[in-house]
């Protein structure tokens, strides 16, 4: 089988690198020459642990290739993955005017029957919607099919969930499309995953439901710690009791500086607005992306009282990327809290592995730095924003004679707060007490 997958971003090269580990033919298109261009020579615009290996050995062995050409990519295709982005328009609802684009383009250049895949997250009704421009820009009717097959990749683990998924939701009218699906998805069956195959808009409203309720999770814990720190509670403690529950589960409850990345900010706003357009208001919904918008002040707050004001302090920031194992700086936790910080007074000194120069063009006031010990120099906190694996094991003596003041700001609470204050250091973290050197 040939595939077609329209736009090279994060989810769709992910995609069209790992059918190609499959055995399928696939051809990624993008508009963006400079991208393509790249992609040729195997550079890839972001990073995710396994991508560049993939897609190395997928255009090696000649199973993807890559163009600009919307008319080579419809030609031979016999499923097109629609896989652009859908940003929030002003009101928080989904941008469709890149897929509807889309749209028009494989209608102006469809030649035979052809499976029509939404894999970018759009909100309900788009498959009907993709599926009018496609009728009303054909230059001859011919019959096609819409499929809704939502991904539920994880920014630094993408590759492994593509390659042994918890589910492939397939939504779908037609008999005939749904097969094309199952086949495409042939090699999981040997790992029996569950395939879920349903009409288009509860596939697609499937998508917006699982993101809405995790990130629901990530604010319930948050609001949880904020109570356990009043009440003197342990909110890790806390979570785990919750977690032991399998009604519950452990995932998603570690309490911290609230949720960002390219998904839940994106996805709650639309949903929001969907039930808005709906006549129904998604009030769990809001008060999840409520509850994070002021989660992001509490930690500006956090900081500021633990090293007694803001103005003419040096801060050391560790990760700056919504979550690690990924560049991505998209509503970005770290960037919204230290734009606060600076704002009242403060410098930061930043280290992250991967998206440092990015986020300091993002970023301007943000004094770039090679490590984590580079970043300590002179600090009067060091303040850890992303829970990279390079962070989890500090070296507190090498920490404590380079910094002003030996104070840890752990907003992961990544740390044990007895191993800090051995070292000498002062704890503060988020749902737990904070903690002193003894003497």
């Amino acid at each position: 089988m040939h595939i077609s997958v329209i736009g090279t971003g994060y989810v769709g090269l992910v995609t069209g690198a790992c059918f190609a580990e499959f055995g399928v033919n696939v051809t990624c298109m993008d508009n963006d020459s400079r991208r393509i261009e790249k992609l040729k020579k195997g550079e890839i615009p972001f990073f995710e642990p396994g991508v560049a290996e993939l897609v190395a050995k997928g255009s090696k062995e000649g199973r993807l290739n890559f163009t600009t050409d919307i008319a080579q990519a419809v030609d031979k295709a016999l499923a097109i993955f629609i896989a652009v982005g859908t940003p929030p328009s002003s009101d928080g609802s989904a941008d469709l005017s890149f897929v509807k684009e889309v749209g028009r383009g494989i209608a102006l250049h469809m030649n035979s029957y052809k499976v029509i895949v939404t894999k970018s997250t759009v909100p309900v009704g788009t498959g009907e919607a993709i599926r009018e421009v496609v009728k009303k820009n054909q230059k001859t009717p011919i019959r096609f099919d819409m499929v809704s097959n939502p991904e539920f990749l994880r920014e630094g683990s993408a590759i492994e969930d593509f390659m042994r998924p918890n589910r492939v939701v397939i939504g779908a009218d037609s008999d005939q499309a749904v097969a094309i699906m199952k086949d495409l998805y042939r090699p999981l069956y040997l790992i029996e995953t569950p395939i879920v195959v349903t009409d288009v808009p509860t596939a697609e409203l499937i998508k917006y439901a699982s993101n809405a309720f995790l990130a629901t999770k990530i604010s319930f814990i948050n609001e949880i710690a904020n109570l356990c720190e009043r009440v003197g509670a342990n909110v890790q403690l806390v979570a785990k009791g919750m977690g032991l529950d399998h009604r519950i589960g452990s995932k998603f409850l570690h309490a911290g500086p609230g949720f960002g990345g390219s998904c839940f900010p994106k996805d709650l706003a639309a949903l929001i607005q969907t039930g808005e357009r709906n006549g129904y208001p998604m009030q769990i919904a809001s008060a999840a992306s409520h509850v994070n918008d002021i989660q992001r002040g509490r930690m500006v707050e956090k900081i500021r009282d633990a090293v007694g004001g803001l103005k003419g302090k040096t801060l050391a920031f560790l990760g700056l990327s919504f979550k690690p194992n990924t560049n991505d700086l998209r509503e970005a936790p770290a960037l919204a809290i230290g734009r606060e910080l600076v704002g009242e007074g403060a410098t930061i000194r930043a280290y992250d592995p991967e998206a440092l120069t990015e986020a300091c063009q993002m970023m301007p006031e943000l004094k770039p730095c090679q490590d984590a010990y580079h970043a300590a120099e002179g600090a009067d906190a060091l303040v850890i924003m992303t829970e990279w694996n390079v962070f989890r094991n500090l070296d507190f003596e090498k920490l404590k004679s380079t910094m002003r003041v030996p104070l840890l700001i752990d907003l992961r609470n990544v740390y044990d707060p007895e191993r800090v204050t051995s070292a000498g250091f002062r704890h503060v973290s988020v749902g737990r007490a904070a903690y002193s050197p003894k003497g």
